[in-house]
């Protein structure tokens, strides 16, 4: 059966420069299945030019009507959803998110079938497309941007002005940095790529006993995840899988950390139920050590107690005054400085686009081909004929508001 994609523009206001498919990825596609069709609608804001993709042998033409997928990034405004075709992008519905529920209404009245990259999974319920190591990468790069702007040490530009990956470590590693703590919380995609930044500085990774008990000589850093910040409520030993299933059950021992740390990244994944890492009171105690946070993960007034908004790529850093639970100048000596950008992928457009369209070819595409054999369209399908599918049925409450 024939399948022609659309490589819609992005739409969302701020401009999201990211995409998909890069010219590299559809001339893959084309290649390898032979009933795939790619047409690309023209873009100014995109990370590869239309030249990128015409070079490729790749037709760019305001055809979206003409597509049976139609693929983006970011939420597609009401008004520009075409009716009746299938549809790939972040609505940012699935946890019932306020803001978007007249976009999903709009999507089952216009007879959409929705798939969200969120809830694209192999069957032991693993995300296979995402744009977390990008998250990781960028944001511990902001992070240290701040660290030097708090402190009045160093200059970092920002890291949009900056082509890649690469030019981000070669500007890490120009600065000198005084014998602080880093701690990492979180081991996925965004802790993960964080740590290949860290690594890349040559900072060197020091174990939880190390990194509590020992005053070093240089800069260290300690990446944890859950089962060191956690312990169950009834001192017995605690397991991922059971933290996972009974979070209620455990209680936060962050606050060892928070006694040493200066510079702390969170790259943790915070799920509904599980304790705060540290609360605003934590934040107010005498021996809470830590004085910039760069919170990739980025929870509203939740597990991370200094992040009382998103900040964003034009003004990445605000100050939380822990005693007065209120924003503040960052560069204050008594407020925090807080890194909390929502969408730092877009920060590093091509690379992230370039990792995330190689996931979307390996583990969405072949999927059309192969009557979707191991399920992952029928996992990620939200909605089938104007109505939610039995997967997402708990949204239809938030469908009726």
């Amino acid at each position: 059966m024939k399948v022609k994609f659309g490589i819609i523009k992005e739409r969302k206001t701020p401009p999201d420069r990211r995409v998909v498919l890069s010219p590299l990825a559809c001339q893959k596609i084309i290649s390898t299945f032979e009933d795939a069709e790619i047409i690309v609608e023209p873009s100014d804001i995109r990370t590869f030019s239309n030249e990128e993709y015409v070079e490729k042998d790749i037709k760019v033409a305001s055809k979206m009507k003409e597509c049976d997928v139609l693929l983006g990034v970011k939420e597609v405004p009401i008004k520009s959803l075409i009716p009746n075709k299938k549809y790939f992008f972040f609505s940012h519905t699935i946890k019932k998110q306020p803001y978007n529920r007249k976009l999903l209404q709009a999507i089952l009245k216009k007879n959409i079938e929705m798939y969200d990259h969120e809830v694209i999974t192999n069957q032991k319920e693993q995300r296979l497309v995402a744009f977390g190591r990008y998250a990781g990468i960028v944001g511990a790069y902001n992070g240290f941007r701040a660290y030097g702007l708090k402190f009045k040490l160093y200059k970092l530009p920002k890291a949009q002005s900056l082509t890649d990956q690469h030019a981000l470590i070669a500007e890490l590693k120009k600065i000198k940095l005084p014998n602080i703590k880093i701690l990492l919380t979180g081991k996925g995609r965004v802790g993960n790529g964080a740590k290949e930044m860290l690594d890349a500085m040559g900072l060197q990774q020091v174990s939880v006993k190390e990194y509590l008990d020992i005053d070093f000589k240089k800069p260290v850093y300690c990446q944890i995840d859950v089962s060191d910040y956690n312990k169950r409520n009834d001192g017995t030993r605690g397991t991922m899988s059971d933290f996972f299933e009974n979070p209620k059950k455990y209680e936060s021992t962050f606050f060892r950390f928070a006694r040493v740390t200066d510079f702390y990244i969170a790259g943790h994944f915070y799920g509904d139920g599980a304790p705060y890492l540290f609360t605003r009171a934590d934040a107010k105690h005498p021996d809470f050590k830590i004085k910039v946070v760069a919170d990739i993960s980025c929870d509203i007034d939740g597990p991370v107690a200094t992040t009382i908004r998103a900040s964003t790529i034009e003004k990445p850093i605000y100050g939380y005054n822990p005693q007065k639970e209120e924003e503040a100048n960052y560069r204050n000596k008594s407020s925090i400085a807080v890194m909390a950008v929502d969408n730092l992928p877009a920060e590093l457009p091509r690379d992230a686009s370039n990792g995330f369209g190689d996931a979307f070819v390996k583990n969405v595409i072949p999927a059309f081909f192969n009557n979707d054999k191991d399920g992952i369209l029928e996992r990620a399908r939200m909605t089938k004929n104007g109505k939610l599918t039995k997967r997402y049925s708990y949204l239809n409450d938030y469908v009726k508001g």
